[in-house]
């Protein structure tokens, strides 16, 4: 469970993060600490935003996705297809507010299947080997027990093995049948640990996105204002000469 402590802690050290100049993703500061990766819910006005993610992954990567080569019309259409108000999507942003990873919890519209829900998620390949599909597994399980959900599947294709490796670790059942497995994770009733676990993960994640929305803001101001010393600066210089 995640204390307020916790929160308010990593509030803190967010607002200070983000204000440090921009570095290229994929580079890291020397002697960074790990630190929580905020997990939000999205809804439909990030569905550019998610299209931009699932269009950028390479060839290989929606074959895995989507168990088919998805080309760019289809993707388009899938994306145009999401159900917010029924499904739940969960994002990770990084500062430059680019999905970098996202998960699609889909519960199902069966009758007899009501207490179901099949989970699916990419990861962008330059944001890979820092657990992301693993976090927003454990974010999608919470989530689905705290909706009543009694089990959780993924069908993915054999070939997938960080999926699978993801669905093994967690204890789930894995059934492989030539070049497709489906697996399968009962999960726990809800508690009052997972409900305030949820609430206070979301809270972290909607504080860290707005932070990054003002820091973004912010140095696009800084830019413009260096851009307008710098004309400044140069029209002194070409009246002096």
């Amino acid at each position: 469970m995640v204390h307020p402590g916790t929160l308010l802690k990593a509030s803190f050290q967010a607002s200070k993060a983000f204000f440090r100049p921009p570095v290229q993703d994929g580079a890291s500061r020397p002697g960074a600490p790990s630190v929580m990766v905020p997990i939000r819910s999205i809804g439909p006005s990030h569905r550019g935003r998610i299209a931009a993610h699932l269009l950028a992954l390479s060839p290989q990567d929606r074959y895995l996705r989507f168990g088919y080569s998805a080309n760019d019309e289809q993707i388009r259409r899938y994306v145009d297809g999401l159900n917010f108000e029924r499904d739940e999507i969960f994002g990770i942003y990084n500062r430059r507010l680019e999905l970098i990873a996202m998960a699609h919890l889909a519960f199902t519209t069966d009758p007899e299947l009501k207490s179901c829900a099949e989970f699916g998620v990419s990861v962008l390949a330059h944001a890979r080997g820092r657990g992301y599909g693993a976090r927003l597994f454990d974010r999608a399980v919470m989530h689905s027990r705290n909706e009543g959900i009694e089990m959780m599947f993924i069908h993915a294709l054999s070939e997938n093995t960080a999926m699978l490796s993801i669905a093994c670790k967690a204890g789930a059942t894995v059934e492989r049948d030539g070049s497709e497995t489906e697996a399968y994770l009962k999960l726990q009733p809800a508690n009052l640990d997972s409900r305030m676990s949820e609430m206070f993960d979301e809270q972290i994640a909607q504080t860290d996105y707005r932070l990054k929305v003002q820091a973004r803001q912010f140095w696009r101001f800084l830019a413009l204002l260096q851009e307008v010393r710098r004309g400044v600066r140069d029209s002194r210089d070409r009246m002096k000469k």
